[in-house]
């Protein structure tokens, strides 16, 4: 019951900051998504191989890509670069072998509306594996769960077209929004990767969410501690997905 309380005071003060007002009927649509333009930057999204103090020799543009794609959760808000999530995925990887670069493609804000929008540049980056975290910012503006599922079942759908694998982050929300809503929140992650046979984290915050130690101060967003959390409980899921030897 404690971590119950705890997760649904986290995720209402994401609520607070992400939309002023709760009211899902004076909801403001959510701005479109800041794309790098072509030619600027890391126009594929931020590449996490290149970490402070390791050898360029160990970096191989060759390697199979891991595309973290989603919202300030994935992008690392209030972290180093580093500490984000992908960044210690990626440190992950190469301490147990796995050759992979991991590009993180997270931007603060994102809706599943504006991750769609994004599919097309993230194919840019011929991934083999895409880890979707998106539909907490949907779920807490209080948007229609049919157009949130289905906007990530396009998702899921154009990336399969393209032949990528794809882990679906599942995300809960607070119980302030009903409980048929909540209920049918969490419920949307578990049929689309039964339907579209996804590789699930079943919760993306799972041993972060409402821990004062995890999470920063705005008692928000994990720490570079909590992110390796993240890493540590979600790997378990990659892993059948890689290959040592490419």
């Amino acid at each position: 019951m404690c971590h119950l309380w705890l997760l649904a005071k986290l995720l209402f003060c994401l609520s607070l900051i992400v939309l002023p007002s709760c009211d899902r009927a004076n909801a403001p649509s959510p701005p479109s998504p800041s794309v790098p333009r072509e030619g600027v930057g890391q126009q594929l999204g931020t590449d996490v191989t290149a970490q402070p103090g390791r050898p360029k020799a160990q970096i191989s543009a060759e390697w199979p890509r891991i595309v973290a794609f989603g919202n300030s959760l994935t992008a690392g808000l209030g972290v180093a670069q580093h500490e984000s999530y992908p960044a210690q995925l990626q440190q992950k990887l190469d301490v147990v072998g796995y050759p992979y670069r991991v590009i993180n493609a997270g931007v603060s804000g994102e809706t599943t509306a504006g991750g769609l929008r994004r599919v097309p540049w993230v194919l840019k980056s011929q991934p083999a594996i895409v880890i979707v975290e998106l539909g907490a910012n949907d779920g807490l503006r209080g948007l229609s769960l049919q157009e949130t599922k289905n906007n990530l079942e396009r998702i899921v759908q154009q990336l399969q077209q393209s032949s990528v694998t794809v882990v679906l982050a599942g995300m809960k929300l607070p119980p302030n929004y009903g409980l048929v809503y909540t209920a049918e929140f969490e419920a949307l992650y578990r049929a689309l990767a039964n339907q579209y046979h996804l590789t699930m984290i079943p919760f993306f915050l799972d041993g972060v969410a409402g821990s004062s130690l995890l999470n920063q101060a705005d008692g928000i967003h994990p720490t570079g501690e909590g992110y390796r959390v993240i890493v540590e409980k979600i790997f378990p899921a990659l892993e059948p997905l890689l290959q040592r030897d490419q």
